[in-house]
């Protein structure tokens, strides 16, 4: 991921969506802060769907503890 100024990524905009296309990120920086991000369409997808399967491979390898003697009524208020 790289970061590029506001006035340089208005100057460069179509290099820039090359670079995305190709499967960079983007952060815009407006007065040295970042304001935004290009990336590509469905990264965020992707890296959510990832993060989800990791966690439920290390989920399914942990045993289960505590006993479940509740009901699922039991845990909302009426």
């Amino acid at each position: 991921m790289r970061t590029i100024s506001a006035a340089d990524a208005n100057r460069h905009f179509s290099s820039l969506l090359r670079d995305v296309t190709g499967g960079e990120t983007v952060t815009i920086l407006s007065r040295g802060k970042p304001v935004a991000q290009i990336r590509p369409v469905g990264s965020d997808e992707d890296e959510r769907e990832e993060a989800k399967h990791q966690l439920l491979a290390r989920l399914n390898q942990q045993p289960v503890s505590g006993a479940r003697d509740w009901r699922r009524e039991e845990l909302y208020e009426n």
